[in-house]
């Protein structure tokens, strides 16, 4: 892979990761600002209701206590007008009045409340009121004008139920939305719910102000109707998104990594391919123009020396030919341009012309030879110098890859409906792991036994493809050390 292309590469790498951080990062920050956003919101609401239930009791005590100064304006104070009174306040369920001197006014005969041990005489001179807290009650204290001018001390103590059903359930009732408002008491019980709490979960609560020291007022989510679920469902849903697309990324990154290394391993395929052509091609002029000049100088001094230097003449020639066929052949594959005129024909003759071409150099090379060709062997449907260049592409390579054991069996026989052409030697063999690459285009097998031996790469992908264009087959059998069996399965002809 070129120095370029692997910068680019990771280039895109480290901005794919970059923003993967980032975007992480991104979501975590919206995640804890949309949940404190959430929180302050929730806050404010809860604020905003205290603060309404607060108004509200302090509108009520002021008109309570505005109706019972009217009260004790009058010259004489009946215990029967106090009773009315407390029947239209039910915000108070006992009123204790007492005078400057310390006498109770109301209730008749009672004695003076403790409380009054804490009110401050400045109170007495200035009038005014106070929220005191006696046990975990809330007490209203205020100093009252009387009929004869001198102040009376009114001792007012809240009714519970009278300030849920009067104030709390008037202020909180109508809340709208999933969320719950509860008021709770000192212990943190709850002393009014606006709707059911069931498995809500508390989000969070707010203090009452004077009026209510002891009350705290707590705002619940339902389960499954949480903001705070919605807004992680929602950053869940995101994250998925997000890291769908860096999935998406990532494999466009992989298949570009694929991409870049195919196409440069098929450069130096191709690179390989040009220079072992050459080779190829150089080696077989060579000997043709070596010879030829020997013959034109008259130095050959018999005459069977001069048959033997046309014969080698003849064979590399025919050689020479069959690379410069696999070259236009491939090119014209690769250009979809390759056509074959594919009919009825014997196999028997085409067998017998592929060896007659190798005659020589498996003679010179010592190889022996075993033809095998059932009697009764149909015509078969195919092309015939495509097929006879399928089969010298496949001695060919049977005579590169042999070492010392040189045999070389061309078998035809019928299967069912192929004819089937072997060529078996008894070579190097091949690895199982590369019996299937072997038929890619210029493909060769990476071994120090193949090292020395050239080759374009594209003779058994010719031979693969004018098999298939045949409608038919290439396999192998091979083991490493034990030679090849390359089967070339052809239809028979109907």
């Amino acid at each position: 892979m070129s120095r370029s292309r692997l910068f680019i590469f990771g280039a895109v790498l480290a901005a794919t990761v970059i923003l993967a951080v980032l975007g992480y990062v991104s979501l975590r920050q919206w995640q804890a600002s949309a949940e404190l956003l959430f929180r302050e919101q929730s806050r404010d609401m809860v604020t905003m209701a205290a603060e309404k239930v607060e108004m509200a009791i302090l509108k009520a005590e002021e008109e309570s206590l505005s109706s019972l100064h009217v009260l004790l304006m009058t010259a004489e104070l009946r215990p029967e007008a106090i009773e009315d009174w407390r029947g239209k306040n039910p915000l108070f369920d006992r009123v204790t009045l007492i005078d400057h001197q310390g006498r109770v006014l109301y209730p008749p005969g009672g004695d003076p409340p403790a409380i009054l041990r804490e009110i401050p005489e400045g109170l007495w001179d200035r009038g005014g009121r106070r929220h005191l807290v006696v046990g975990d009650q809330v007490v209203l204290a205020a100093v009252i004008p009387g009929a004869t001018g001198g102040p009376v001390l009114a001792v007012l103590e809240r009714s519970v139920e009278g300030v849920k059903r009067d104030v709390l359930a008037k202020t909180l009732g109508g809340l709208e939305g999933p969320t719950v408002l509860a008021v709770l008491d000192a212990e943190g019980e709850p002393l009014y719910v606006s709707r059911p709490i069931d498995n809500a979960r508390r989000v969070l609560t707010v203090a009452f102000g004077d009026a209510l020291p002891t009350w705290r007022v707590a705002l619940y989510q339902p389960a499954g109707a949480s903001s705070r679920g919605d807004m992680r469902r929602q950053a869940m849903l995101f994250m998925a998104a997000f890291s769908l697309l860096l999935v998406v990324i990532a494999l466009g990154l992989g298949a570009t990594y694929r991409v870049i290394r195919r196409e440069t391993e098929m450069a130096r395929l191709k690179s390989d391919f040009v220079a072992n052509v050459s080779h190829d091609l150089k080696t077989p002029l060579s000997l043709i123009r070596m010879f030829g000049e020997t013959l034109e100088l008259g130095r050959v001094p018999d005459e069977a020396t001069r048959r033997e230097y046309y014969a080698v003449i003849t064979r590399e020639s025919e050689r020479l030919t069959r690379l410069i066929d696999n070259v236009l052949d491939f090119s014209r594959i690769e250009g979809g341009g390759q056509r074959y005129e594919i009919g009825p024909h014997p196999v028997e003759p085409l067998i017998h012309d592929v060896l007659d071409a190798f005659r020589y150099p498996l003679a010179q090379r010592g190889f022996k030879l075993d033809v095998a060709v059932a009697p009764d062997l149909p015509d078969a449907l195919m092309d015939p110098d495509a097929i006879k260049q399928a089969l010298a592409n496949l001695v060919d390579n049977a005579l590169k890859y042999s070492t010392e054991r040189r045999r070389l069996g061309l078998s035809a026989r019928r299967e069912d409906d192929w004819v089937v052409i072997e060529v078996a030697d008894e070579g190097i063999g091949i690895p199982p792991g590369e019996a299937e690459r072997i038929f890619e285009k210029f493909y060769r097998i990476g071994r120090s036994e193949t090292l020395g031996t050239r080759g374009s790469g594209v003779g058994l992908a010719l031979v693969k493809h004018i098999a298939e264009a045949h409608g038919g087959r290439v396999t192998v059998d091979s083991r490493p050390g034990h030679g090849s069996r390359f089967f070339l399965y052809v239809p028979v002809a109907p």
